[in-house]
């Protein structure tokens, strides 16, 4: 197959390794705060394209570009192939956001919510603090570094300028979105468990002792269990988030194979 002069095709690699970067930076919670501008995301994603492309061996094609239509779909699938990176890799810290907004809500301090800078949406202040913790464990493992080496990896997999708009098989990612679940509601028991048998003890003492206001009692009681809770079970959530995150990773380079011509 005839393939294009050797500075256009190295631009045109460039360009479609930079389209992977971009969708992994704009789909991504780690990478993709509002506070960045654009401008840097875009110059952070040409420096990563620029490194990662300079230790592969490359080529593109000519009969890729001979029509729009051809183009859309390489392009389509760049794009599709690191989203698919980026949400994929991330769902331990998506389990964790979960996992924080119902702890907030069950801990009585669902009304405290504050802005998220990184997603603009409310969130309890248990739920945003558990993000940042999560975030801030995540960069301690060089979790950002492992992404990048993912979207390396998956040049190497799944080259640049590929056809192939659709999987080939079955990615299984509907079993994972249920284990990120499963992943939440492990984080989520022990909170769920405690207030159910503060509920219960407040009940026995409404009934023994009528002339206590259990509803001004019940709310402290709530808020003080969550924090004591916290404090124990945080160790346990950090653990689990380590668990699963280099697992995640491969699932998500398990998925993108499927792109494979």
């Amino acid at each position: 197959m005839t393939e294009l002069a050797l500075p256009t095709n190295v631009m045109l690699v460039y360009l479609l390794v930079f389209i992977r970067y971009v969708a992994l930076v704009e789909v991504s919670t780690l990478f993709s705060a509002v506070y960045a501008p654009p401008a840097y995301r875009f110059f952070f994603c040409a420096l990563l394209s620029m490194a990662s492309v300079s230790g592969a061996n490359l080529t593109i094609p000519l009969v890729l570009f001979e029509s729009w239509i051809s183009i859309f779909v390489v392009v389509i699938r760049e794009f599709a192939i690191g989203a698919l990176i980026g949400i994929l890799a991330f769902l331990p810290l998506t389990a964790l956001h979960i996992a924080g907004d119902q702890t907030g809500t069950v801990s009585g301090l669902a009304m405290a919510s504050v802005m998220d800078p990184l997603s603009q949406n409310q969130i309890s202040i248990i739920g945003q603090m558990q993000v940042f913790l999560g975030f801030w464990f995540y960069f301690c493992w060089n979790g950002h570094l492992l992404i990048i080496q993912s979207v390396i990896e998956s040049l190497r997999l799944v080259p640049p300028g590929g056809l192939s708009f659709f999987p080939a098989n079955d990615m299984s990612i509907g079993l994972w979105i249920q284990e990120t679940f499963k992943l939440a509601v492990r984080m989520l028991i022990p909170f769920y468990c405690s207030i159910l048998l503060a509920d219960i003890g407040l009940g026995f003492l409404a009934r023994t002792v009528p002339q206590m206001n259990i509803f001004v009692l019940g709310l402290p009681l709530r808020v003080g269990l969550g924090f004591l809770v916290l404090l124990m079970v945080l160790p346990l959530i950090v653990d689990i988030l380590y668990e699963n995150m280099e697992r995640y990773i491969e699932f998500a380079l398990k998925s993108v194979i499927a792109f494979r011509i």
